[in-house]
Parts: C-alpha cells; structure tokens; sequence
C-alpha cells in the first residue's frame, strides 16, 4: 500500500537537509552565524597563547599583553552569550519541528484507510507519532550546527597549525584520518540497529497499550503474570538493541580517545624534538597544542553528533514509511462530491475478500429505498458487518458495485458522504470526557437544547439524571463508568444528533438489558423515520417491523422478505426465529 506522492524522506542525509533543514534556511543560517562566531571566540585564546608566552611573558610590551588579555575576555564573554543563545534559538524551533511533524504524522494515520487500522497494532501508529520524530531535533537543533560548527573549528586550527609546523601537522593529523574511517564504518552499522529498535519499541508499545486496556480481562483470567512475562520479554528485546548500539558507539569513542592520544604523544615527542633542534619556540608548541586540541575535540564530538544524527535518521526512516502509505482519499478515481443525498442504497452484485483465498460476500445484491429499513440476519461470520462496512466506506468491494442514489461509492470524495452517515457500531466506543461531549462529537456546533433533545429521545436523560452532574458526567476511557446498556444508549444519541440520511445500526441492541431495550425500541421510531436504515441485529424481535429481511450466510443472500414472509416460508430466518423464541 504505498502512494505514488513523493513523501518526506529520512533515506539520506540530503534528503533530511531537504525536507527540514532548508525550508528553515533562515533560522539556521542564523544559527550557522552565532556557531562560527561561537568557535572563533573559542580560538582567541591558542591564537594568543605564543605572543602572550614568547613576548609579554619574556618581558615585552606591557600594554599590548593587557590588551590579549582583555580582548581574550571579551572573546569568552562572547562565546558564552553565542552559546546561549544557540540553545534558546535553535533548540526551541526543534521541539517545534517535532510537534508539527508529530501534527503531520497524526493526520496522515487518521486518514488511512480502515484496514490499516485492522491490521496493525493501535499502539504500534502511537509510537510512530510520538517517538520516532524526537530525533529531528538533531537536525534541526542544536546537533547540526554543532556538527557545521566543529568542522569550521577543525578547518581554521588546521590552517594555524600548518602555518606554525607543516610537517608536526602532518604527523599529529594521520591517527585522526583512522579514526574518521572507523567512525563511517559504525555508522553505517548503527542506522539498521536504530531502525529496529524502533520497530521493536513500537511492538511493546502496542502490547502495553493492549495490557492496559484490557486490564479487566488480565485480572479476570488471573494473566498477570503472563502479561508480566511478554512486556519483560519485550523490554529485554529493546535492552539488547540498546547494548548492541550502545557497543558500537561506545568503540568509536574509544577509538577516538585511542587516537586522540595517540596523536598527543606524536605532538609531544616530535615537538620536544623540534623545541630541542631550535625549529619551534615554547609558545610555538603550546599554541600548537592548543590548536591541535581544539581540532581533535571537535573530531571527537562529531563522532557523538553522528550517532546522535544517525539515530534521527533512522527514525525519520521510519516515519516516512508510515507517511508513504496510501490515504483513503488520495485515490484520483474519487472525483465526485456527493450532493444531498435521498438515501437510495444498492448493492451491486458485490463481492469482497479480506484474504485473496478466502472470499467473505460472493455476489450480494439488495436495495434499500430512501426512509426504508433493511435489515440483515445470519449466523456471525456470515457477512453482515462486512456489508455495514461497505456501505460506510470503510472498505471497497473487490468487485461490483455500492451505489448511494445512483453514485459509485468508490468514486465519491469521503467527507461528503460520511457527513450525511450515521453510525452505532457493535462496539459502543465512547472518548474520555463527559456524557455531553460524546454527544456533541456528532456534531461539533449542535446547541445544548439540541443535545438534551437526542439526550431524551434516546432515553439518555433517564439514567444521566442519576448522576449528580447529568450530562456533564465523565464518562472515564472507553465510557467504563457506564454500563454496556447506558453506553449504547449514548451512542444511539450521537448518531440521533448528526441527524444523518443513512444510518448503519450494527448490533445496536446487543448490549441492552431487557429494560435499556424496550427504552430504545421506543425511540427507533423517531431515530429511523425518514431516514435509509441498514440494520444488523441477533436479536429478530428487533427487526421485526423492518421493511426488508435479508438472510445472509456464507457471503450470500439466501433469503429476503418481511418478517411475516420469512416465518411463513418456514426457510434459515424461521429456523432462527424459532431458536431465539425458545431461549
């Protein structure tokens, strides 16, 4: 499922700069100011060493030695305001970067059709969003321009060096060209490393999300232990990515302190030497030592900076990935915005499969008239969600047609017909926050009194009543402080308020008690008049005044008629009603 929409890109270092650096060319341009002022300061210092060694501490001018010394103040008091102000400047507008990317990323997962949702693990897509775009910031913060900055320092002190020692230079410089080699090699090993440990991450993620919401379930089966084992067992996985990473990187910085001595003992002999034979002065090698550390330790924390971006680039890897999947609505066949709909629904011989070898609906025909109610019965597994799920637009058949007043559903722009689309799904799923909230997410800009209205015709009002905040009661996640019957009912008030033109109850009533159930067989009257209504029940005495019947098993339609018609004809549905009257 991939998108023919160039998406952004975390394959390359230039891509990256390309996608985020660039379009804050500005910003970081200021940043790249404030980072070279920030190293020059940081080189007054070996720069004067030799005048302030080799003529005023040998007796030389007094006044030219206080002025070094002042200016070597200013030039600290301007590397600390230069640093500070890198951190303020650049390190904010990362954390902005994340959140847009984070913003982006959210959006992009909303959009993606429903079989994504179903096939991959919820708390797998929240740690895409939330973690795998944290390390932009080293793009974009503090970590690139530091990586800019230290290669400016390393190229101005290798310029002062060569001019004080050409050949010591060459001699100090050959430890640090090995370290450079064995600093790419690690970090071509420690990208893939970093890509895994964010897909094993984002599995945990899922598991513990899953753990967490169905606590109830793991303590009724008494699974603690066994969900302890799999999050331990999972952590540990993450554990031994970290260890591998951490190895690695942990060997390039031993290396580099490897090499860095290794090139200090090199300026030390060979400079003691050159001192001895008259060649250098003593501030000629101090100044030279000097500006050897100070192009050494920029090697060194570059080294750090590249696990660091290396990382970031891993996980911009990842979040292109996701970014790469198609949206629902980018196919360019979907060309048509639904007017106001009358609600004429037909299915066109449709069929459609979840796997290739297993076909779910095998030529499914029916049409449901505007205002009327279509309902669907069969054993589960039959099909009948499935065809819910078509005429919702959360799946497209694989073959024939779903016609709403004559337009091909696969053909319409989504937003202009899920607006005229109500739903109460078999899982009553209710946001954490107040009853009035679940309500009103029908419709944003519905008023109070029209809230309260859907409230009482659903027979909401009855039980929220009961509670000393009524409507305003919070409902906890997932609505668990409601019962299943008093979740159901506010579902049904929900899709009551959107005021749709087709409605898709799938299970409405599987959750009511006889009592929530009779208070709802009320109000269908009012939520159904004049609406298209596809209705899925198990329960037939729900169905029994629907103006068609249609019996689906194994992906087909085997019988269709009214509830009377069906009785008489003494076929699947009269077999099932007479199951459900016995119970």
């Amino acid at each position: 499922m991939r998108s023919r929409k160039p998406k952004i890109t975390g394959t390359s270092l230039r891509h990256a700069l390309r996608e985020f650096v660039w379009p804050r060319w500005k910003l970081v341009t200021v940043g790249l100011g404030l980072i070279t002022i920030n190293r020059l300061s940081g080189l007054a210092l070996p720069w004067s060493t030799k005048q302030l060694v080799d003529d005023f501490g040998l007796g030389g001018d007094q006044e030219l030695g206080a002025l070094l010394i002042g200016g070597l103040i200013v030039a600290i008091t301007l590397q600390a305001i230069t640093s500070f102000a890198l951190t303020i400047l650049l390190s904010v507008e990362a954390e902005h970067l994340i959140a847009d990317l984070r913003g982006q990323v959210q959006q992009h997962v909303l959009r993606l059709p429903v079989r994504v949702f179903d096939n991959t693990n919820s708390g797998q897509l929240v740690s895409r969003i939330m973690e795998d775009v944290i390390g932009v910031r080293n793009l974009v913060g503090t970590g690139l321009v530091q990586f800019v900055g230290g290669i400016v320092t390393a190229v101005v002190a290798f310029v002062f060096v060569l001019q004080i020692h050409p050949v010591l230079t060459v001699a100090a410089i050959g430890p640090l060209l090995a370290f450079g080699v064995a600093a790419t090699w690690a970090f071509r090993k420690l990208r893939p490393a970093f890509r895994e440990r964010g897909r094993i991450r984002a599995e945990v993620t899922g598991r513990l999300t899953e753990a967490l919401g169905g606590i109830r379930i793991i303590k009724g089966f008494h699974a603690v232990e066994r969900e302890v084992e799999i999050f331990h067992e999972g952590v540990m996985r993450i554990f031994d990515n970290a260890k591998s990473t951490l190895t690695t990187s942990s060997g390039v910085r031993s290396l580099g302190s490897f090499f860095v001595g290794l090139a200090s003992v090199m300026i030390l002999g060979f400079g003691a030497l050159l001192m001895s034979q008259g060649e250098l002065t003593p501030g000629e090698f101090i100044s030279f030592s000097m500006f050897m550390g100070f192009m050494i330790s920029p090697v060194v924390q570059m080294a750090g900076i590249g696990t660091q971006m290396t990382e970031a680039l891993a996980g911009l890897d990842r979040t292109a990935e996701v970014l790469s999947w198609s949206q629902e609505d980018e196919d360019p066949g979907r060309t048509v915005t639904m007017p106001a709909i009358e609600g004429h629904l037909r299915f066109d011989d449709v069929h459609f499969r979840y796997q290739e070898d297993k076909p779910v609906l095998r030529g499914v025909s029916f049409e449901a008239l505007p205002g009327t109610v279509v309902a669907l019965v069969g054993s589960s597994g039959s099909g009948k969600s499935t065809i819910a799920s078509l005429a919702a637009t959360f799946l497209d058949p694989d073959g024939g047609r779903v016609l709403v007043d004559g337009f091909d559903l696969r053909r319409v722009v989504l937003p202009s017909y899920r607006s005229q689309l109500g739903l109460v799904l078999q899982e009553d799923f209710l946001f954490e926050g107040t009853i009035r909230d679940n309500l009103r997410f029908a419709r944003t800009d519905a008023t109070d009194e029209e809230v309260e209205r859907a409230a009482d015709t659903a027979h909401v009002t009855e039980f929220a009543e009961r509670f000393p905040d009524g409507l305003d009661t919070v409902v906890g996640e997932r609505g668990v402080k409601l019962s299943g019957g008093q979740r159901q009912r506010v579902t049904i008030a929900r899709a009551l308020l959107a005021d749709p033109r087709i409605l898709i109850l799938d299970e409405a009533t599987s959750s009511l008690d006889t009592e929530s159930e009779a208070l709802i067989q009320k109000s269908l009257t009012d939520l159904l008049a004049g609406r298209t209504t596809l209705v899925i029940a198990h329960r037939l005495s729900t169905i029994q005044r629907a103006d068609l019947i249609l019996v689906v098993e194994d992906g087909e339609i085997v019988e269709r008629g009214s509830h009377d018609e069906l009785l008489s004809a003494g076929g699947r549905y009269a077999e099932l009603y007479t199951i459900q009257a016995r119970i």
